[in-house]
């Protein structure tokens, strides 16, 4: 099957074993194109993707701007800074706006949780959700599968701790969506208010002791503390959340094995991750940067593949 099951990347609950199979093993030929002296190939160049980003972002905004220009699309950024958006224009107006230029997808960032989804079933464009608020991040949770499997051969089978704000972390829902639906187990870890109520019922384990999370573990994915989308505080200090859940050289060495760190990004170095952690072999957070594109370059090329001509 060579086709995607959905028309959108909106969630990664919506989407099967096998899409994410198939983009894998897409993003594994689109790797060896930016591996080479000459990294664009002309697949898009009949296509027109607007990147709207309605919150800030550094990596994820280049990451796809890097992936479509090699596919070599016709790209237009929008910013909701500096848009009508401040004037009181809706979302749909803004999009239906920048779809009677002619675009054929629309790839969205929106502080609002379920945006994405709204956002498809409204205008008649491919819709690619880049994060919806505390809600989903598919991309981010596909590259980082798709880095464990580089490194370890396989998702099937292995270990996973993700450690952090839990509750405030769009990458984390989707991550266990994706690890789950690859035959991974799961655990969670960090501080009780930070990890939602409802997280057993979707099947991960849970563990506040960060030691007995890495002795577990076959890959720790590291998460940032999302001071701006904490509207109160979840924890005494800083300080605190480091000595009990920050991830140092001293700890990586104790362990009797040797396990992967990842990050999703931007670090806060010397909170949740300390500067020779993230810099040490162990560490895959820069092979994640650069799997980004791959991964965003094969999700695009898979759903331009179901526009209607």
């Amino acid at each position: 099957m060579d086709n995607l099951s959905v028309n959108h990347l909106i969630g990664i609950k919506d989407v099967t074993r096998e899409d994410i199979e198939l983009i894998f093993k897409t993003a594994d030929s689109f790797k060896d194109v930016i591996n080479r002296p000459i990294k664009k190939v002309p697949s898009l160049r009949d296509i027109t993707i607007a990147n709207l980003f309605f919150e800030n972002s550094t990596r994820t905004r280049l990451s796809f701007e890097l992936a479509e220009k090699r596919l070599s699309a016709d790209v237009v950024n929008f910013s909701a800074a500096s848009s009508s958006v401040k004037k009181g224009e809706t979302l749909v107006d803004t999009v239906n706006n920048i779809l009677s230029m002619k675009v054929d997808m629309v790839v969205m960032r929106h502080p609002n949780p379920g945006a994405a989804k709204f956002l498809s079933e409204r205008v008649n464009a491919r819709v690619v959700n880049a994060g919806d608020g505390t809600h989903e991040h598919p991309t981010q949770a596909l590259l980082d599968a798709y880095s464990i499997r580089e490194r370890l051969g396989s998702v099937e089978g292995k270990k996973i701790v993700i450690v952090g704000d839990i509750l405030h972390s769009r990458v984390a829902l989707s991550n266990i969506f994706c690890l789950q639906k690859l035959g991974a187990e799961v655990m969670v870890c960090g501080p009780t208010t930070l990890i939602p109520k409802y997280i057993h019922e979707l099947g991960v384990k849970v563990e506040h002791n960060l030691r007995k999370a890495l002795e577990w573990c076959d890959v720790a994915n590291m998460l940032r503390i999302q001071l701006e989308r904490q509207d109160i505080k979840y924890f005494p200090s800083l300080r605190e959340y480091t000595m009990l859940f920050g991830l140092n050289k001293e700890i990586l060495d104790s362990l009797d094995k040797e396990i992967i760190v990842m990050h999703p990004g931007p670090i806060n170095r010397g909170v949740e991750i300390t500067s020779d952690v993230a810099d040490s072999k162990q560490s895959i957070i820069l092979n994640q940067v650069e799997n980004g594109v791959a991964v965003r370059m094969a999700v695009i090329y898979l759903l331009a593949g179901k526009i209607e001509r």
